[in-house]
């Protein structure tokens, strides 16, 4: 059957009420900022900085690349959205945006992994930490984790550019993602479910499992040790990991393992609003706060900034 093309999808917009969207704008804009300038921050710093120039630190700035990724997908088009009356994106848009943001929160749970192993190593095995942890060992990490997370996002936004939209075009979101766009479909979309079923398997809960892992050495390894300024050392090294760990699998869960009933629009906004938003902020701010070194680098490298 010929069926006449979606050219473009209408989005509810974040707030019901019209009231206060120059506000939110404006805040947003700040929010996007922030997190531009402190992500670029540490990537800045992990570069410049020789002392930073360690496989922890090499991993961070993949973590604030990918951040920069997730919320200049999702933010721009919002803030766009924000002060129009029409709240549309066009069909080739809503899927680049899928595609993006798929990729960067697939990326993001890689990452996540790869660096409590980093952590693993460092407090479980600390003498094979230099051959281990090593800069080829590195490189080739980080490339892994990005080739996966490319690859599970190309795969899942091809099988959806085969699907026939047909008539309806408002998503139930304020932007493009698998469940609210899947569901705009005219064609049958079970193998796209199956697909995004298996990669949420594998990605969210294989990478939970094997964080969750690498931390259970990590916590039996800090309780094995006797002095207690010893223990406290090797738990100040994970504890920002830890951190951002927890903030992002916790927007994860919240979203997505909830009984359906409690699976309101309300709910969705503010779980996408938490990875979009409220974790990209906090991660730089966690990393740089909570770190000596970190700080010592942007100090550093400051007054070249500034200076004329």
């Amino acid at each position: 059957i010929n069926h006449t093309r979606v050219t473009e999808f209408i989005m509810l917009g974040l707030f019901d009420h019209p009231h206060h969207q120059g506000l939110f704008f404006v805040l947003f804009l700040c929010i996007y900022i922030v997190i531009i300038m402190g992500n670029s921050l540490i990537i800045v710093a992990t570069v410049l900085h020789p002392p930073l120039h360690t496989p922890m630190y090499f991993f961070i700035a993949n973590l604030a690349m990918v951040d920069i990724l997730c919320t200049s997908s999702v933010l721009p088009k919002m803030m766009e959205n924000l002060m129009q009356e029409k709240k549309n994106i066009s069909f080739d848009g809503c899927m680049t945006q899928l595609f993006f943001f798929t990729l960067s929160a697939g990326t993001e749970l890689v990452l996540l992994t790869v660096m409590s192993y980093d952590r693993y190593v460092a407090i479980c095995h600390p003498l094979r930490y230099v051959n281990l942890m090593s800069r080829r060992i590195c490189i080739s990490l980080a490339i892994g984790v990005w080739a996966v997370g490319v690859f599970n996002s190309l795969v899942n936004t091809l099988l959806v550019l085969r699907l026939d939209f047909c008539g309806p075009n408002l998503i139930q979101h304020f932007f493009c993602e698998f469940p609210t766009t899947l569901a705009l479909s005219c064609s049958s979309t079970y193998l796209n479910e199956i697909m995004v079923y298996m990669a949420d398997i594998c990605l969210a809960m294989g990478n939970f499992l094997l964080t969750l892992m690498s931390y259970s050495f990590i916590i039996i390894t800090i309780l094995k040790i006797q002095s207690s300024k010893g223990k406290q050392k090797a738990f100040s090294t994970c504890s920002s990991h830890l951190l951002v760990v927890t903030l992002y699998y916790s927007s994860i869960f919240y979203t997505y393992i909830r009984p359906t009933s409690n699976n309101t629009l309300d709910n969705n906004r503010m779980a996408a609003i938490m990875y979009t938003l409220v974790t990209p902020t906090l991660n730089p701010l966690i990393y740089s706060l909570r770190n000596k070194e970190v700080k010592v680098a942007i100090l550093k490298i400051f007054p070249f900034k500034i200076g004329p």
